[in-house]
């Protein structure tokens, strides 16, 4: 679903501000936002179970040396997002057809949507440190013919082969983040995760902006393919942290906490 809404909304939104205003399209997402957000506040069916209080606080989430290489993976990703909306923009702006860059941006998350879907019809066996790991290389490498592509087409077939390496390592790395944080910290440690991926993006996207302003759009990818080869090195560099067994003892240590309690309590 989340990959359906980033098919679609540049589509809406860029062509909402061609059509009518340039305020349109950011206009209408935060009016999305607002609906959103109170209703998903308002839920009630889906709120978890109050559990008692762990004994074991251990401190913040990001004390776990796993999550630690997930936030820090997620910061040079969020980069390849954010540098590859923006260079994508400047470059069929480049060539006279600015509105389809939100066409392009649309094949580059149908690609990640079908991967996605693919993905989670698949019952992989095996550490899921590894498939992350070849998840992020693979996204490192397909940013390198980003740099290639001449003209719209290609750039196209050049996004949606990227995007196919998206969603199974975004969502192996929330798996990863589940079995590395307590937990009573699983919303913390997915709010980092979150977190350092917008600050990639903002980091991104301001690197993307320099760079075409001073050596046009399409020099302005070798920000994503820099950003690429961040988080594969970081990733492998961590990979050792996330293949191991978690230091935090990942859910089983609050589980255990949480049989202790109602043990004491029968």
């Amino acid at each position: 679903v989340d990959e359906v809404c980033f098919i679609f909304g540049p589509i809406i939104s860029i062509g909402l501000s061609t059509a009518w205003f340039p305020e349109a399209g950011p206009l209408i997402a935060a009016a999305f936002l607002l609906v959103g957000v109170f209703w998903l506040t308002a839920q009630r069916a889906t709120e978890p179970m109050p559990h008692p209080k762990s004994q074991h606080t251990g401190g913040s989430a990001l004390r776990s040396r796993g999550l630690q290489v997930l936030v820090a993976t997620f910061v040079a990703t969020g980069a390849i997002f954010g540098g590859v909306d923006v260079v994508t923009v400047a470059f069929a702006e480049e060539r006279g057809h600015k509105a389809a860059a939100s066409l392009v941006l649309a094949v580059y998350a149908l690609g990640s949507c079908l991967a996605g879907a693919v993905f989670g019809l698949l019952h992989l066996k095996g550490n899921p440190a590894t498939r992350w790991l070849v998840g992020v290389g693979a996204m490192a490498v397909s940013m390198i013919p980003l740099l290639l592509a001449g003209n719209l087409p290609l750039l196209a077939v050049a996004l949606f082969v990227a995007g196919l390496a998206i969603a199974p390592t975004m969502v192996t790395t929330m798996a990863l983040v589940e079995a590395h944080v307590p937990r009573t910290k699983l919303t913390e440690g997915m709010t980092w995760t979150s977190t350092g991926l917008a600050v990639g993006v903002a980091l991104g996207s301001s690197a993307a902006g320099w760079v075409v302003d001073a050596a046009g759009a399409k020099a302005g990818y070798a920000v994503p393919v820099v950003a690429g080869a961040l988080a594969a090195a970081v990733a492998f560099l961590g990979y050792r942290r996330l293949a191991g067994p978690a230091a935090t003892g990942g859910r089983g240590e609050d589980d255990r906490d949480l049989r202790t309690d109602d043990e004491r309590v029968a």
